[in-house]
């Protein structure tokens, strides 16, 4: 099983209490999958609005994952 780190910022960051962790998963999916069990319901409701990006490029569900990769999570940004 693939260990991406999962790096977080905003409201994600805060739901979660961290910037950044070692997720375990084959996909996108499976990494927020387990990042939504590990820091529970607060965090699940800020993911669920997040953009998803993988090293740098957007990202699906079902985009593959290895160990090198970095998935972060884009809150939406309000200001005018």
């Amino acid at each position: 099983m693939s260990v991406p780190r999962l790096r977080l910022f905003g409201p994600a960051a805060e739901a979660a209490g961290t910037r950044g962790d070692e997720v375990p998963g084959t996909s996108v999916d499976e990494v927020l999958g387990a990042a939504r069990a590990r820091y529970g319901d607060e965090f699940s409701k800020v993911a669920a609005i997040c953009r998803v990006w993988v090293n740098g490029d957007a990202a699906e569900p079902e985009a593959a994952l290895k160990d090198s990769d970095e998935v972060v999570l884009l809150p939406p940004v309000s200001g005018g």
